[in-house]
């Protein structure tokens, strides 16, 4: 009986009484810090107000349980994350848009009316036997002055990123 009236005493005491109510107090005290992280975090990565206040509505009611579940299904990226990548992909279309054309040897800025490269000499388009306009490698007439294009014979027009010849044929 000694045992039983001591693990009785123990349970009567002032120290039990302190001890549980402290372990209830750290107990709801880390429940609402998880409620809070999950408002925090939900606040972070969902854009509408209602999904925010249901998903800490559900971070709070099955408590500790809750936020486990929030863990399960709530969105991988932060909104911050999303519109930086938005953000990054317009700026790169952007910059395929406005096509900064470089030699493909030298890598130098060159024009799209360019026929040559002025700093390697690196030939970049056809000009147009009529009218002399630069042209694309896949246009059949010239837009400039309805010319017909006609393909150039192996090795009479050398290809992009070739170095024009400096050599003069001999007279």
């Amino acid at each position: 009986m000694t045992v039983a009236t001591s693990v009785h005493g123990f349970f009567n005491s002032g120290t039990w009484l302190v001890t549980r109510n402290l372990l209830l107090l750290f107990a709801v005290v880390f429940w609402l810090a998880l409620g809070y992280w999950v408002f925090k975090d939900a606040r972070r990565r969902i854009e509408d107000p209602w999904l925010v206040g249901m998903a800490t509505l559900l971070g709070l009611v099955p408590p500790y349980v809750g936020p486990l579940i929030y863990m399960l299904f709530r969105p991988p990226e932060y909104l911050e994350d999303m519109r930086e990548r938005e953000l990054e992909i317009k700026a790169m279309e952007e910059r395929l848009a406005k096509r900064d054309l470089h030699c493909p040897v030298c890598r130098s800025e060159v024009d799209s009316t360019y026929l040559i490269c002025p700093i390697c000499t690196t030939k970049l388009k056809q000009a147009c036997t009529n009218c002399k306009a630069p042209l694309e490698a896949l246009w059949q007439v010239c837009p400039y002055c309805e010319t017909p294009i006609e393909p150039a014979a192996v090795g009479e027009v050398p290809t992009l990123g070739t170095r024009r010849s400096t050599r003069r044929p001999p007279a």
